[in-house]
């Protein structure tokens, strides 16, 4: 047994490497230019997994493998730029963050550190996680992924030799297994989260570059230079075609990974001789960004991320062009005065055990932070604590807790990415608040006014209130949201089964609905949910779906080192047409159920025909996908629902 393994250094691996990080960096800066820019981390893996493991082959076979240089090697090697990228951004988010965004910032600083950022991305995904773009480490899920696999790999490779298993038949075993399950995520349990962040479903990757290592067939007497030519041509038209044809919205890795990690294969494997590799990637350009290409991928998301946040947006063109050449100095920077002077010289052994120490000083920095909850108390932002204290994130205090829980347990919510279930006694509920997260906001308001407290209230489910007909399959199923196939179905079959069997429910505030009068299918969908609550005697009462714009109500808002970016004004004459459009929704379904009442809520935005989403100083939101804000929601109700309610349903009151 025996690995033909290169021992030389070959700039076109380099060259390919800033293909890959050119192509992710633009991605992320120019996201419509390149749509399928983010397949560089693939082709990273391959390179990657070919690289460090003609290493390990070649001195595990000549005896002389030591995990103590190998681990020590890696430290080297990752751990400066790192360090250095997780330290700037700890301290620049201190005067520029608030403190849900800088609570974020150190938990993921503390999952970096320990390169687990893949897995605590794979948790927070779902509906409700935040914009990615405001994720400021978010890239280093890769990071992730590559070290969880090289803590394996040279100990799984060690022991085969020992024992002498062949090295190329381990590899295609544990491959083919990691790419099978990456199949069944992809296309069998549709669960794309998973199959993007979990390590065994992109192990494969890593190991088309190991399996490549071992046979080395770049240095192969037996293929021609013409063959190796077209080889290396076919590589590079595949990687060029999935920077286009690969795009975010389908289901990634999946089949579509073969196609940047073929490519990549293609193009090592043809030697640094063929025609693409000898005239195009070993350019001294495109050389000297490869060498550079891990402190670049490093530097240019947490700087696109910090802009994105402080914008309120997307940053115009021309501040993403400036972050992408200040992200080349900072990379050369780097590499030239903090890699190369750590990565080569004496000491080394001392280098590694300084560079774990510091690591876990700014994780445990990272984690405090989080515990800390981001530091509210910072003198650059505790002036507007009040309005911080409303930007809690999407999953609030107020989507879970024990009293609705014991009493309404529902066991394939344990697997959603999200439920609500929340009571405020454990007492047979009186009002139920039904309908998605756009109805659960609605709960702080209710609870905590005085003319309602006498109600036993239930917010519970997570998907729209429209009547659902059985679905025709279970596909999508072990996918963690639960709106998707039959998760919804079997939601509003417990939940029905609550209303039917609680004879103490006596209303039903509907929330979270879309413009139904505008579409049969989905307006008759309502009305059949409605017959159902109104032939279980209970008082139907529809929310109008609240005014939004798209951009994040933080940039209405002054923050450390930035003004305002939106007024959030809107015209007063939106307000008119929506409230146009719900009356009359209303007006038809009062028609056959005349008793159903519809309430306004974006009554709450508005003020002598003047709009806005800032209210008395406080936001209207509490997060980017524009959630009620606790102080709009207990507002909401006491200086307009109770109003409301004392003129069309007085007997929903409790007697002051």
């Amino acid at each position: 047994m025996k690995a033909l393994l290169p021992p030389h250094y070959r700039p076109d691996i380099d060259g390919l490497r800033a293909i890959a990080v050119l192509s992710v960096v633009l991605f992320h800066a120019f996201p419509n230019g390149l749509p399928g820019g983010f397949i560089g981390v693939d082709i990273f893996f391959v390179i990657s997994g070919y690289l460090i493991s003609s290493i390990i082959f070649r001195k595990i076979e000549s005896g002389t493998f030591s995990f103590l240089d190998f681990y020590g090697h890696r430290i080297r090697r990752i751990f400066p730029s790192l360090f250095l990228v997780l330290v700037c951004a700890l301290i620049f988010g201190w005067f520029a963050l608030l403190a849900d965004e800088y609570r974020q910032l150190g938990i993921h600083t503390a999952a970096s550190g320990f390169f687990v950022e893949n897995l605590l991305l794979w948790s927070e995904s779902g509906y409700f996680d935040n914009s990615s773009e405001t994720k400021i480490l978010l890239h280093l899920w890769s990071l992730g992924i590559e070290e969880q696999f090289y803590i394996i790999w040279p100990v799984l490779l060690w022991v085969s030799y020992k024992a002498k298993w062949n090295f190329l038949a381990i590899t295609v075993l544990i491959g083919a297994c990691s790419f099978a399950l990456n199949i069944f995520q992809a296309n069998i349990a549709f669960n794309s989260v998973a199959d993007f962040y979990s390590p065994q479903t992109r192990f494969w990757e890593l190991l088309m570059g190991a399996c490549l290592a071992y046979l080395g067939l770049n240095e192969s007497k037996k293929i021609s230079l013409l063959t190796k030519n077209i080889i290396s041509i076919a590589g590079l038209l595949l990687i060029a075609a999935g920077f286009f044809v690969i795009n975010k919205k389908i289901n990634f890795p999946g089949w579509w990974a073969l196609i940047p990690t073929i490519g990549a294969v293609l193009i090592i494997a043809s030697g640094s001789k063929a025609i693409i590799n000898k005239l195009i990637l070993s350019n001294r350009l495109l050389v000297w960004i490869g060498l550079i290409s891990y402190p670049l991928y490093l530097w240019h998301w947490p700087l696109l991320s910090f802009a994105r946040i402080m914008e309120g947006g997307t940053p115009p063109h021309f501040v993403r062009a400036l972050i992408v050449l200040t992200s080349f100095l900072l990379a050369y920077l780097s590499y030239r005065f903090v890699e190369i002077p750590i990565r080569f010289g004496k000491y080394q052994q001392q280098k590694a055990l300084a560079l774990i120490l510091l690591l876990l000083i700014i994780s445990s920095m990272g984690l405090y932070t989080g515990i800390r909850n981001g530091f509210e108390d910072r003198a650059s932002i505790s002036s507007a604590k009040a309005i911080n204290s409303q930007f809690v994130g999407s999953m609030w205090k107020y989507s879970t807790n024990d009293a609705c829980q014991k009493q309404y347990p529902f066991a394939p919510a344990k697997n959603y990415a999200w439920w609500f279930c929340v009571a405020n006694t454990d007492k047979p509920p009186t009002l139920l608040v039904l309908g998605s997260s756009y109805a659960n906001q609605l709960y702080p308001g209710i609870v905590e006014n005085q003319r309602l407290k006498h109600h036993s209230v239930l917010s519970i489910g997570a998907c729209s209130a429209q009547w659902l007909e059985p679905p025709p399959s279970k596909k999508g199923d072990e996918s963690p949201h639960p709106c998707g196939a039959i998760k919804a179905y079997e939601q509003q079959v417990f939940i029905n089964q609550i209303i039917q069997n609680e004879k103490s429910l006596r209303y039903i505030i509907i929330g979270g609905l879309n413009d139904e009068s505008a579409n049969e299918e989905s307006y008759a969908a309502l009305k059949k949910r409605i017959d159902f609550l109104e032939a279980n005697n209970t008082r139907v009462i529809l929310f109008a779906p609240h005014i939004y714009h798209s951009y994040d109500i933080k940039s209405c808002f002054s923050r450390p080192l930035i003004k305002t970016k939106n007024d959030c004004n809107f015209p007063y004459s939106e307000y008119i047409e929506r409230t146009s459009q719900f009356n009359q929704l209303i007006s038809k379904i009062n028609i056959t159920n005349p008793k159903v009442l519809g309430f306004n809520q974006n009554d709450l935005f508005c003020k002598d025909q003047s709009c806005s989403f800032i209210i008395n100083g406080m936001p209207a939101f509490r997060d980017e996908d524009h959630h009620l804000s606790e102080y709009a929601s207990k507002l909401l109700f006491e200086a307009y629902f109770i109003p409301w309610a004392k003129n069309n349903l007085p007997e929903m009151l409790n007697i002051p």
